[in-house]
């Protein structure tokens, strides 16, 4: 599955995506959620944090690569 999160400042999440290998799409944000995907509670950890878990590969995108994917999977 990859997993797309948007940050504030204290590094909650504002928007999700969630992307399955079968297909299906998840996403919330803080008026709507689809596909079971739920806001985070709290803060995350930082990339670093996630990168120690050999399950997960972290990496850093731009805003406008999370807004992309977001058009493109909300609907």
């Amino acid at each position: 599955m990859d997993l797309w999160s948007e940050l504030n400042s204290n590094r909650e999440e504002v928007r999700k995506i969630e992307i399955w290998h079968d297909g299906r799409i998840g996403y919330a944000s803080q008026d709507r959620e689809a596909g079971g995907t739920q806001l985070g509670v709290g803060a995350l950890p930082t990339l670093a944090e996630i990168a120690s878990n050999p399950e997960f590969e972290p990496m850093e995108i731009s805003a406008d690569d999370f807004e992309r994917c977001w058009k493109n999977s909300v609907h």
